[in-house]
């Protein structure tokens, strides 16, 4: 194989990345799509420019000769039948994340994937992002001695913006923004870490969205519009306030990792500003990132050896693509497995482990914090 032919499952919110792929004269492109929205179809197709086979049944690609690869860019409540229907359709997929809303979802598919030989990528683009790898490589290299302590603190400006004016405020569809949302922060605990977390007490609620307002009103016809903070006049119309919305807005977590590391978690989806604040403590020091500002701090403790006398700042420079640059990486990331077999930086069990830290999490906000254990084995049971 010389160039990789891609078929798209989603054009909404994620659908950008496919920008990353479509190069018609290099090694990959991007030649179907697959959406229930004919406007979404539409635009898509114009933004592509070269024709695209279109279709609202994402089965049709499937049993096309002239896709090998499957992107599944749907919403997170269906990845789980996107992803195992193109493995077992003989596709390469890449799946944003989360990979699934239950971890035996995501064990259904890592099961999919084992049998079907094909390859199968998890979309973790803050693994590709230089702040994080760069952060990574400093804890690697010893700087902050014996890593014993993770803080991260999410502050998500413009939650309701993206959050509770769509289907992502129903637990049905998401079970909580710990995965939607948390599992990036999860992730990046694991992976710069490289301890999974093994349990989990956490605290959280529905502190500001949600309410008694009629799930059929959106907010062009709403009476109060026009001093609504919630107000969205496109694109996500549905009411921030309304009765079915019932995820947590306002979440804290506790994490004990392999080898006793003691991890945080702090998300919030109605503060005024949009940061994720990193900080990893060791024996030696400890980092912290400032994303607004594009900087990392090392700050060194006493040691008795010439590395306790200064303190480095890191610069990031800037990059181009989406997300800090990571997604033209990540995307390039997805070809190069399927064309040379490069591994990428993220693995399928590293996806199902971070839906399984945020349903422990979520089960313990919704029995009162009680610590629950997480699992690496698989929950599947063959009779």
């Amino acid at each position: 194989m010389k160039k990789v032919r891609i078929g798209v499952i989603g054009a909404g919110l994620r659908g950008g990345l496919a920008q990353y792929w479509h190069k018609p004269d290099g090694e990959s492109e991007v030649v179907a799509l697959a959406d229930l929205s004919q406007e979404r179809l539409d635009k898509f197709q114009e933004k592509i420019g070269s024709p695209l086979f279109l279709t609202k049944d994402y089965k049709e690609l499937l049993t096309r000769d002239d896709i090998d690869a499957i992107a599944v860019l749907s919403p997170d409540y269906l990845h789980e039948e996107h992803v195992i229907a193109a493995l077992e359709a003989g596709k390469h997929v890449y799946s944003e994340k989360p990979l699934a809303i239950t971890v035996e979802g995501c064990d259904r598919i890592i099961e999919a994937w084992e049998k079907s030989g094909k390859h199968l990528m998890v979309g973790f683009n803050m693994r590709y992002m230089s702040m994080y790898q760069t952060m990574k490589d400093i804890i690697d290299s010893g700087a902050i001695g014996e890593l014993k302590t993770i803080w991260v603190r999410h502050f998500v400006g413009f939650g309701g913006y993206f959050y509770y004016h769509d289907w992502h405020g129903n637990s049905k569809n998401t079970t909580s923004l710990l995965l939607q949302k948390g599992s990036h922060d999860l992730d990046v605990i694991h992976w710069i870490s490289g301890k999974y977390a093994t349990k989990v007490s956490a605290f959280g609620s529905l502190d500001y969205y949600g309410g008694d307002k009629p799930n059929t009103l959106t907010c062009p016809e709403c009476d109060l519009k026009n001093t609504c903070p919630e107000y969205v006049p496109h694109t996500f119309t549905e009411c921030a306030f309304r009765e079915e919305i019932d995820v947590e807005d306002n979440n804290m977590l506790i994490m004990e990792l392999e080898g006793g590391i003691k991890a945080s978690y702090l998300q919030c989806h109605f503060t005024p500003d949009y940061n994720r604040n990193y900080t990893f403590i060791g024996t030696e020091g400890r980092i912290e990132n400032d994303d607004v500002n594009d900087k990392i701090y090392l700050k060194t403790r006493k040691t008795n050896t010439v590395k306790e006398f200064s303190n480095v700042t890191y610069e990031m420079k800037p990059e181009e693509g989406s997300h800090g640059g990571a997604d033209p990486k990540i995307a390039q990331d997805f070809v190069e497995l399927i064309l040379r077999n490069k591994q990428p930086l993220t693995t399928p069990f590293a996806g199902r482990m971070s839906v399984a830290v945020g349903c422990a999490a979520t089960e313990s906000i919704r029995s009162g914090g009680k610590v629950v254990n997480i699992s690496q084995e698989s929950t599947i049971v063959h009779s």
